[in-house]
């Protein structure tokens, strides 16, 4: 037996072991054709390996950026399922306690002959920076939007809804379809800003230009967009021309900060921004919206939160699975809690009037993006490559996962400009679920 075929028995040996003892609902593959278990039907569930640099370079690197690298090239894979399928078969005890099963010398042993194995290739995250948290200037945040956004309007459309819209649903059923549940979240956020005809509106981080042109659409409002992705301003822009809407819509190239002006709009909505920010530029965020609105305005704040209580929000020090996500999804972006937006609103200047926690329909709004870009990964592959669309493809799951696990919240927030006196907003809520919901434009 040559020493290839030792390293691949030796791992094979040690994968065996993990399963058995661990009694795992799924398999392996490995790249000499081996399974554990052996008898391994073609279509359980599945781990792959395609070669032992895979395996070397997590022994010599074991960490996220490794596994990035290995996943999006596809040396490993998941076969006949998802990673959601993974994680729900996955043993209960914590990563520390099933570790103990195994067998540490044997581990070791396994390990030590992959040491100078080479680690193969491709390497396609490789280049990619460490992230740093936004210092607020245009042209940082611009780079930082293009990366995540100017990816191609075409392989977003593979898996957002026929609108366009990249924030969290808002579900009347669990059971609905993204269509629908995303025209919910379009009507649900004019009414909680009480839209009404000829309202001046923000659009802050627009987007592909979905709220501003249901808002034209149905409410008769006069709203200006937003947004650093020439992209999204192409395609926003011509779906306003496409809509006949050039008198009550326009989309301009433009970091929010320089919008002119103070109390020149009725309402602002920032819909999934102030991820982008970075915290040391909140004031800046909520500063711009206070400016530009009028007095006793609305201001509607949509956004991703962490736990008051987690150590990030405690010592700003980033998880190793959020350094990934800003690294290579999301560069330049932090989360806030939901107790430090309350608080960065008052400083601001605003009154707060409403807070509703969208978690449980943000965990369902990822699951559905993550399982229409896989129905779409040839289309996707073919679009961005290999390694875009594997890495959007985990990164949409692990949002759904780490909504689900409750690590990460999402709440919209109303506030106004404050004044003394009344603001106009209704005693009650129940404007808000008034009517037919999903109104088609």
């Amino acid at each position: 037996m040559d020493k290839a075929a030792k390293r691949v028995a030796a791992f094979r040996e040690l994968l065996t072991e993990f399963h058995q003892k661990l009694d795992l609902e799924f398999g392996f593959h490995l790249w000499d054709g081996s399974t554990i278990p052996a008898q391994l039907h073609k279509d359980a569930l599945a781990v792959s390996f395609a070669d032992e640099g895979a395996v070397a370079a997590l022994v010599r690197k074991p960490n996220l950026d490794t596994l990035a690298n290995l996943w999006s090239s596809a040396r490993v894979d998941i076969l006949n399922g998802t990673v959601f399928d993974i994680v729900a078969k996955r043993p209960t005890k914590r990563t520390k306690e099933w570790l103990k099963v195994l067998d540490r010398k044997q581990a070791l042993m396994t390990a030590a002959k992959f040491l100078l194995v080479p680690r193969g290739g491709p390497w396609p995250l490789e280049a990619v920076k460490d992230d740093k948290e936004s210092d607020g200037t245009a042209k940082e945040n611009k780079k930082n939007i293009a990366y995540h956004y100017d990816v191609s309007n075409a392989f977003y459309e593979l898996w957002l809804d026929k609108e366009m819209v990249y924030t969290c649903a808002y579900f009347n059923e669990w059971t609905d379809d993204l269509d629908t549940v995303q025209l919910n979240k379009l009507e649900m956020s004019c009414r909680r800003l009480r839209l009404k005809p000829g309202d001046r509106v923000l659009d802050m981080g627009c987007g592909w230009g979905a709220f501003s042109c249901y808002a034209a659409q149905n409410y008769g409002a006069i709203c200006h967009g937003v947004t650093l992705s020439e992209q999204q301003v192409a395609y926003a822009q011509a779906k306003v021309k496409r809509l006949g809407l050039e008198d009550k819509v326009k989309i301009e190239l433009m970091d929010y900060a320089d919008v002119k002006g103070e109390g020149v709009y009725d309402k602002v909505a920032a819909i999934g921004m102030i991820e982008h920010v970075g915290i040391d530029n909140f004031p800046k965020y909520y500063g711009t919206a206070h400016r530009v609105l009028k007095p006793g305005g609305l201001f509607l704040h949509h956004g991703i939160t962490r736990p008051g209580k987690s150590q990030a929000t405690m010592t700003r020090k980033k998880r190793p699975e959020f350094a990934a996500l800003t690294k290579y999804i999301f560069p330049g972006g932090e989360l806030d809690f939901i107790g430090g937006t309350v608080t960065n609103l008052e400083r601001a200047g605003f009154e707060i009037h409403d807070v509703e926690g969208w978690r449980e329909h943000y965990m369902r709004t990822c699951r559905m993006w993550h399982d229409r870009l896989l129905a779409n990964m040839d289309a996707a592959v073919k679009e961005v490559g290999l390694a875009t669309a594997r890495l959007w493809l985990i990164y949409l799951a692990a949002c759904s996962i780490s909504f689900e696990r409750n690590t990460v919240c999402l709440y919209q927030t109303l506030a106004s400009k404050r004044v003394r006196g009344s603001v106009g907003l209704p005693p009650s809520r129940k404007d808000l679920y008034r009517g037919k919901w999903a109104m088609v434009n």
